[in-house]
């Protein structure tokens, strides 16, 4: 007579999984979700002015291209001049502006006016910026405050740049004074070289002009290489960070844009801060 097997159930069989998972990961999409709504909730409070500035009574400005959707960096620039309504606001061009129209260049964003204008020179030992002359008399016949600025070359030999930028530029009473605009690292010198570089350009432009210059660079650059051994001298400093709105007390002048409109002039524009009125301003020009 056969046995009858009995086959033992495997006690390993897996149960299912219950539904704590699940709920748990709807849970989390659902904190996630909620915490993007608030902040953009909270930002779009925080611009209020900007956006109601871009999307309501400006739509009704400007051609069917730019109704469509302003960019950020629009929105912060108008935040920034909002926050600067007394201070005195211009630009800085060079020949990558083109052939600027300047009976046209009188406000930004149809609101501030702009006082006045830094526009380049020359570059490094050898090269006048190829709009400078045009540029150069232009801003004044438009009765801006106009300022050069010399865009240096920390590989050439600074006493040639000094002596380009004294042959190219003519200062006279009302203008600002002269411009050092520093951005790059020596390839083949120190920092305590480029430093010394720096100086004797400083020291060799103020002696022909008998103002002291202005050194131009950005706000990263100037805290690492410059901040310190320079504090003899006053700052125009670059700074386009989206969280930055107010402009640093030690700063003479604050470039807080590239990418402004204006009219008269094709394409994007750098707009600068200065730290003080029309009236502090014009104190500050040549004499």
């Amino acid at each position: 007579m056969r046995k009858k097997i009995v086959r033992k159930r495997n006690s390993n069989v897996r149960k299912p999984q219950k539904k704590n998972s699940f709920f748990a990961g709807k849970i989390l999409t659902y904190i996630i979700f909620s915490f993007f709504i608030i902040l953009i909730i909270a930002i779009g409070f925080h611009y209020r002015s900007g956006l109601g500035y871009y999307f309501s009574f400006k739509s009704d400005k400007v051609s069917t291209e730019e109704r469509e959707t302003k960019r950020i960096s629009d929105v912060r620039n108008f935040q920034v001049l909002k926050k600067h309504e007394s201070q005195s606001i211009g630009i800085d061009v060079s020949e990558y502006q083109g052939k600027i129209s300047w009976s046209y260049v009188d406000t930004i964003e149809n609101k501030y006016p702009l006082h006045f204008v830094f526009i380049r020179a020359t570059v490094g030992k050898d090269r006048p910026d190829r709009q400078f002359e045009r540029n150069w008399l232009g801003a004044k016949e438009n009765k801006m405050i106009r300022g050069a600025y010399h865009y240096y070359r920390p590989n050439e030999n600074s006493i040639e740049q000094a002596e380009l930028f004294i042959k190219t530029v003519k200062l006279q009473k009302g203008d600002l004074p002269p411009v050092l605009d520093i951005e790059k690292l020596p390839n083949n010198q120190s920092i305590g070289n480029l430093r010394i570089g720096l100086r004797r350009w400083l020291e060799t432009v103020e002696s022909h002009y008998g103002v002291r210059p202005i050194i131009y660079s950005g706000e990263r650059y100037y805290n690492d290489f410059l901040k310190d051994d320079f504090s003899d001298y006053l700052f125009w400093i670059a700074n386009y960070n989206f969280y930055r709105e107010q402009i640093e007390q030690d700063w003479l002048f604050w470039q807080f844009t590239e990418k402004a409109t204006i009219p008269g002039i094709k394409g994007n524009v750098d707009v600068n801060i200065y730290n003080g009125d029309l009236q502090q301003l014009q104190f500050i020009t040549v004499e």
